[in-house]
């Protein structure tokens, strides 16, 4: 994920360039871990070389951030026997959902049901 975040921030970026965007920190990659995951994850197709500059390529990500999230609350909820609750109930007990992502919640849940509804008539 940190590595595809790096992409996500713009059209095409260097190995070297992606990893500079990182914040420094205890838990930031080194290079050849990077690099490493950027060529897993060309090979995966969730990365794409778009074209090359001297020696350098430029990768841009092929796989969304909204697509991957999807992707892995969906493997996630399978591990759970189809049960998405308790992933819902832990976000709620340990205070990981704001106000905001509430409010969310409900303007979907809202949109859904108004949906539902409009499907029956």
């Amino acid at each position: 994920m940190r590595v595809l975040r790096a992409f996500w921030k713009d059209e095409a970026f260097s190995i070297r360039e992606a990893h500079d965007s990182i914040e420094s920190g205890k838990d930031k990659p080194e290079y050849t871990t990077f690099q490493t995951v950027v060529g897993r994850l060309e090979a995966k197709g969730g990365l794409e070389r778009v074209r090359k500059i001297g020696n350098t390529w430029l990768y841009r990500a092929v796989i969304s951030r909204k697509s991957l999230v999807s992707n892995l609350v969906d493997d996630i909820v399978g591990l759970l026997d189809g049960v998405a609750s308790p992933i819902v109930s832990h976000l709620l007990e340990s205070g990981k959902l704001s106000k905001e992502d509430l409010d969310s919640l409900e303007k979907l849940i809202d949109s859904d049901d108004d949906e539902g509804s409009n499907k029956s008539k």
